[in-house]
């Protein structure tokens, strides 16, 4: 058997609240959207006035991150790179960039998906998250 950490519903508030308060100062108008390593929802945060699309697309993110266990953005490279196979995988949904995966001890546990800010700026405010839970 294999014993690893899991991520709970505290560890979800803490990097939202973190995720939140990045976007906030930066004037981001986002959804933050939490999973656990199943891709499945642990936490979804719709901050006011961010476009209700944002509300599929960051779990989406979250989803493709934490069930390939990298970041949703190498997914977006690989079909920009030619690899458009990857466009009929149906449980990845999200491939754009702003999912992070949350990885303990070479494990993960979870994503951070955010939508609704340029991508680049989705992804900082997942990995601002992410740093909230002080992991090395």
């Amino acid at each position: 058997m294999i014993t690893k950490p899991s991520l709970t519903l505290q560890d979800a508030k803490l990097i939202a609240a973190a995720a939140e308060a990045h976007a906030l100062e930066n004037e981001w108008k986002v959804v933050i959207a939490i999973c656990d390593e199943g891709g499945h929802l642990i936490w979804l945060e719709r901050l006011d006035g961010v476009p209700t699309v944002s509300t599929i697309i960051a779990p989406a993110k979250a989803r493709t991150a934490a069930l390939g266990r990298r970041p949703s953005k190498a997914y977006e490279e690989m079909i920009n790179d030619g690899r458009q196979s990857f466009l009929s995988i149906h449980a990845l949904d999200g491939m754009l960039e702003g999912g992070e995966p949350i990885m303990v001890d070479g494990h993960c546990v979870g994503a951070v998906g955010v939508s609704g800010a340029r991508s680049i700026d989705d992804a900082q405010i997942a990995r601002v998250g992410i740093s909230a839970l002080g992991l090395s």
